[in-house]
């Protein structure tokens, strides 16, 4: 790869990550978060159900890895969310908790998700095939980001 080409190549790498934050920051601020169907939650709190959706049973030490939140900053959310009735914990092998979505969490989610839906497919809704690359490039960027090193 010549100079000049590297250098096109990283600038659209810089301009691929500015545009996954601002683009997040924006889904986030047309999220629901209010009505009697939406369970509001802070960033972190966000950030623990997600892992807790996708990893039912996790342990809050992995909730913390996939995270890469503060173990002490997790224990928060999930006493947080336990309050507002999101997740459930249970005793696991030895001293451990496993933590998992309760219904509620789950209506919450398909909540978000359907409002997520409603937003996008206007744009991007007869595009499936670039909707369903985007999703696999997200997601193979997501696993490198969360490996610990491994990636």
């Amino acid at each position: 790869m010549r100079r000049d080409e590297t250098i096109t190549a990283d600038s659209e790498l810089a301009d691929l990550a500015d545009l996954i934050l601002n683009v997040g920051r924006l889904v986030r601020a047309r999220t629901p978060d209010d009505g009697p169907d939406v369970v509001p939650l802070t960033e972190t709190e966000r950030q623990v159900m997600r892992v807790v959706d996708l990893y039912p049973g996790a342990a809050p030490s992995e909730i913390a890895r996939r995270t890469r939140l503060q173990r002490t900053n997790v224990s928060t959310a999930l006493r947080a969310l336990e309050g507002k009735g999101m997740i459930s914990r249970a005793a696991a092998a030895g001293r451990g908790v496993a933590v998992h979505p309760t219904e509620l969490a789950a209506s919450n989610l398909r909540v978000l998700r359907k409002g997520w839906t409603r937003e996008f497919a206007g744009v991007l809704g007869d595009d499936t095939e670039a909707v369903r690359q985007c999703v696999q490039l997200l997601s193979r960027l997501e696993r490198h980001l969360t490996a610990d090193g491994e990636a």
